[in-house]
């Protein structure tokens, strides 16, 4: 009804459509609207599409039960997985899910966000990342500065500079494309 009022006192459309948060084109269609029927023109039609598959009181019973954990709820670690919410909705509510929709459920209804949780390498030896950063990356970064690095080689042979920050062969690997020879140890 904000649109009505701000017709009423003759109010330009692009105004309206910056204060109502819509564009131009539909504060021209709302007016239009106005000026055949008045006020109850603007009247909501209600809800587009379907009906929500939960109630309230179900997602609110959803909500705590999610926020008492995963092993609380009978999971064997205390992450929550789209399988695992959409397990506890249908045992909570008889609604059932695709894992797949549950996200739009947790986002939408219940404002949940996606986290990745944090992950370190067992191995991770953080005095050897620090002298690679020091030590190796500035060679690096000279080798592509000078075109060493090149995106495609005449050999097309792919040279990747791992950073071997645990002397095993599981660490990451960053991947450039850096003729053989110029690489030194």
């Amino acid at each position: 009804m904000r649109a009505a009022e701000l017709f009423e006192r003759d109010v330009i459309p692009a105004e309206i459509a910056r204060q109502v948060g819509v564009s131009h084109q539909i504060v021209s269609d709302w007016r239009k609207a106005w000026r055949r029927n008045g006020r109850d023109a603007l009247r909501s039609a209600g809800r587009a599409g379907r009906k929500p598959k939960l109630s309230d009181d179900q997602l609110e019973r959803v909500r705590s039960t999610l926020l008492n954990g995963a092993e609380a709820n009978g999971f064997a670690t205390d992450v929550w997985t789209l399988s695992r919410v959409a397990e506890v909705i249908e045992r909570l509510t008889g609604v059932s899910y695709h894992p797949g929709h549950v996200w739009y459920v947790l986002r939408d209804q219940l404002d949940w966000t996606w986290q990745r949780p944090a992950r370190r390498a067992v191995e991770r030896d953080d005095a050897a990342v620090e002298r690679w950063v020091k030590r190796r990356w500035p060679q690096l970064k000279t080798l592509i500065a000078r075109g060493a690095a090149t995106e495609r080689h005449e050999s097309r042979r792919r040279a990747t500079i791992l950073a071997t920050v645990t002397g095993s062969k599981r660490c990451r690997a960053l991947s450039f494309l850096v003729p053989r020879a110029r690489l030194k140890n």
